[in-house]
């Protein structure tokens, strides 16, 4: 494994990194309970133990021991992501045609699912943070995408200033965020400090055992919070491996944890509080400034994944299976911190399409698969809609895994 070297401290890295890397990942506590329980759950102390479970064991399996411990030590020269695996996994089949073939059809096709994602986060993460508008001042509901255009071009315009000034710019709000998570969190586990049981895989898996087949609808609804994940691999060629799992270990793990098991022991304690259960761990006067903060989160949600496209596809360049594009370095440190204005102008072109056809976060998320409700009084027909967003959940579960 190449070492990833920098004049820049590691402690500084791991900053920029948490204002860059994490934003995905980092604004799913705002829905991914919600959605759990509109998946099918009711709100007794058994299934919301169940579902924390599942949440807890999601991110510990998924993001922590795979990528942060195992598929971060499989880097292609410091760079991370699809195409470093695909370049890795052609060096054992150099002599088995079939085997090169199947590989890079494989990693290809994994390729263009991570650039479907660096469309749909933009534009789902900003538009819901903007429709934010119409809580604080429900005239400005008109405005909300306008607005969304506005921001999201101011987004994708700074990308021309780098990785690490991007970094600097989002990664104290983001520090702020987490912090603030953590600490919401905290306050509601203080109040019912049995929901840690939920850290015993049991409750998980006797929740999937008591669901059955609709266990599958739950789980894609689970999904949701280790959503980014892949950033983390993604984006190792613009911080470096000991920055991102830093960053990972002491600060942005924890801070989710306290945050999801918060919004399990308000669940328990006021099972009306499903209506949302994120805003409502924040006393009356603070939601406001959540509110604020939680727009300023959602909007950066969506750098992790411009720059992991930016890596991704100087990787498929490298290995030829890009056109050659122009790369500008925007770091005389970081060798992986890079911009590639075509890749930049194509995505915010392609952001601008979505949102101009969806027009709103709920229209875009169901396409995307987050809204998954069963309920045992639907009709059948109503059933076999549901078959389409199963689908989707089964999609980003791939995506993922």
């Amino acid at each position: 494994m190449a070492n990833h070297r920098s004049s820049q401290p590691v402690s500084a890295l791991a900053m920029s990194a948490i204002g860059v890397v994490f934003g995905d990942i980092g604004t799913s506590p705002l829905y991914a309970v919600k959605e759990v329980f509109h998946a099918g759950l009711t709100t007794d102390q058994a299934h919301i133990l169940g579902a924390l479970s599942l949440i807890f064991w999601s991110l510990t399996l998924v993001v922590t021991l795979k990528y942060a411990i195992f598929i971060m030590r499989a880097d292609n020269k410091g760079e991370g992501g699809i195409m470093a695996l695909l370049a890795l996994a052609l060096q054992t089949a150099r002599n088995n045609p079939k085997r090169t073939k199947f590989i890079v059809v494989t990693g290809l096709i994994g390729s263009v699912l991570f650039y479907g994602d660096s469309i749909i986060t933009p534009a789902i993460s900003v538009l819901s943070a903007m429709e934010g508008l119409q809580i604080i001042a429900p005239q400005l509901e008109h405005y909300i995408l306008p607005v969304t255009y506005s921001v999201l071009g101011a987004l994708f315009l700074i990308q021309v200033r780098g990785t690490e000034a991007v970094g600097k710019l989002f990664a104290p709000i983001m520090c702020i965020w987490f912090a603030v998570l953590a600490l919401m969190g905290i306050y509601n586990i203080i109040q019912y400090p049995s929901v840690l049981m939920a850290i015993n895989p049991v409750y998980g898996i006797q929740l999937l055992f008591e669901l059955g087949w609709q266990g599958l609808l739950v789980m894609g609804s689970v999904v949701l919070v280790i959503t980014g994940a892949e950033a983390l691999y993604a984006d190792m060629g613009h911080f470096g491996l000991k920055p991102i799992r830093y960053a990972w270990f002491g600060f942005v793990f924890p801070a989710l944890l306290l945050n999801y098991f918060g919004q399990g022991a308000l669940l328990i304690n006021h099972p009306e509080a499903i209506e949302n259960p994120f805003y409502l761990l924040a006393p009356t006067w603070a939601l406001y400034p959540l509110l604020i903060l939680a727009t300023l989160a959602t909007v950066i949600a969506s750098q992790a994944v411009i720059s992991g496209a930016f890596s991704l596809t100087r990787q498929a360049i490298l290995l030829g299976y890009s056109p050659r594009m122009n790369i500008r370095h925007t770091s005389g440190d970081e060798m992986g911190q890079i911009y590639i204005p075509a890749v930049n102008w194509l995505l915010m072109v392609s952001v601008f399409i979505l949102v101009a056809s969806f027009k709103s976060s709920s229209a875009l998320a169901s396409a995307y698969g987050k809204k998954s409700r069963l309920h045992h009084s639907v009709t059948w027909p109503e059933r076999l809609s549901i078959w389409p967003k199963v689908y989707a959940a089964y999609h980003r579960f791939c995506c993922i895994i």
